[in-house]
């Protein structure tokens, strides 16, 4: 050991230092075990600042960084999103209605600004489509459907649902693009008999609906680019349980570190 302490120039006791460090127990082996918990119980969607809220429900007094800094040790990766949307936008064939949100995407209460759109997963030489709709207040999916075309009654099937929850005298404003499905007089009769009022994005400005681009976004990072789906059937249900985990369980920075049901529940309370 001398010759080779020699030879590399080492010092001894910066040897036995090191040495000493490699054998000592982990410091944070459980904060690891924490971090790596949550972030498998999150299917392996959230990010440090997720993971980081976690932490700190369970009691945890740490720094983001030094769990981003742990996340990156331990490989755990949670993927950056891809843009590839679905554009229903075909022209004029019904009514245009104005942008009444005007890109103000937060609500007072539930049932006030609703906002909804279509996006479109490929799943070997078929197509599936998913159109939600989102309550504004907490980013709820209060509906949704699911079909193999972007027809009508896909649209209309997942606002006939939201309008359901209505209670007596909400009368929310109900946002999407141009799409050719909330351009036809059937979405607009389903609205106007609920006394709900229509608002339309501008004309290719995908920014007027931002808030459903970011839901889609993370949809698709999550769930759909993380697995091979054999068919559409597969996709579907593992569409419904995702549903169900975005409302249920998914945590929000912007809901105070609660999902959209829990932070509906505590508004509610109050």
């Amino acid at each position: 050991m001398e010759v080779l302490l020699d030879v590399a120039r080492l010092p001894r006791s910066t040897f036995f230092y090191h040495q000493a460090r490699l054998l000592a127990p982990d410091p944070h082996a459980e904060l690891k075990a924490a971090v790596t918990g949550i972030f498998e119980k999150a299917h392996a969607r959230y990010g440090h600042r997720r993971v980081h809220i976690e932490l700190v429900k369970q009691g945890w007094t740490v720094a983001k960084k030094t769990v981003l800094k742990l996340m990156r040790l331990l490989r755990l990766v949670c993927k950056v999103r891809r843009k590839n949307r679905y554009n229903s936008y075909q022209g004029e064939q019904g009514v245009v209605v104005p942008n009444l949100l005007k890109r103000q995407f937060d609500a007072d209460a539930p049932n006030q600004k609703w906002a909804t759109d279509v996006t479109e997963f490929s799943v070997g030489d078929r197509k599936l489509y998913l159109s939600p709709v989102m309550d504004l207040f907490d980013r709820q999916i209060i509906s949704y459907a699911l079909g193999l075309s972007p027809n009508l009654e896909l649209t209309n099937s997942s606002l006939r649902g939201a309008l359901t929850t209505l209670e007596s005298g909400q009368k929310p404003l109900v946002h999407s693009d141009q799409g050719f499905q909330y351009q036809h007089t059937s979405w607009r009769k389903l609205l106007e008999n609920a006394g709900a009022i229509q608002s339309m994005s501008r004309k290719a400005n995908c920014y007027d609906n931002a808030v459903m681009e970011n839901f889609f976004g993370h949809l698709k990072e999550e769930l759909f680019h993380r697995d091979r789906f054999l068919n559409t059937d597969a996709l579907a249900t593992a569409l419904h349980e995702y549903m169900r985990w975005y409302n249920m369980e998914r945590i929000s920075t912007k809901l105070n570190g609660l999902s959209p049901v829990q932070y509906r529940a505590q508004a509610l309370a109050a």
